[in-house]
């Protein structure tokens, strides 16, 4: 593998690696413990930064994907791409309905509590130590 595909590479799963854990495990339960906000300016925060964070994810998952036809090792190939299925769940599967019931919320609906959340977030602790131990692997060569 080419020293600027790998570098590449690497560079895009540990800035992945770095978005999921600032976002999801820093800033998404933080927000709501800040005062004078509610839920509904918490949803109305999430659903910009996720969107965001879901944009940015899918664009470095391609710099990934691109990287790992230059031979990454079997083993971070298999890592990286539990971290590509584990974001397309996400965006396919838990995405849709996270919006339904944001939006449900906001219009002040009474609704169920809903499993998304943590569906959600079992996906993040599927990616994030995927992506640790690819990243991990790539940099030992």
């Amino acid at each position: 593998m080419g020293s600027t595909t790998a570098a590449t590479g690497i560079a895009a799963t540990f800035v992945w690696l770095g978005m999921i854990l600032a976002i999801s495990f820093l800033e998404a339960p933080l927000k709501f413990r800040a005062p004078g906000v509610t839920l509904a300016v918490g949803l109305s925060i999430g659903r910009l930064v996720f969107r965001a964070l879901n944009i940015a994810e899918a664009a470095l998952a391609v710099v990934v994907i691109a990287a790992m036809t230059a031979g990454y090792p079997r083993s971070a190939l298999i890592l990286s791409g539990i971290a590509v299925a584990a974001l397309i769940t996400q965006l396919i599967a838990v995405r849709p309905r996270l919006h339904r019931r944001t939006a449900a919320v906001l219009r002040g609906d009474t609704i169920q509590r809903s499993h998304a959340h943590l569906a959600y977030v079992a996906l993040e602790l599927v990616k994030a130590p995927a992506l640790l131990a690819a990243g991990v692997l790539l940099l030992a060569g």
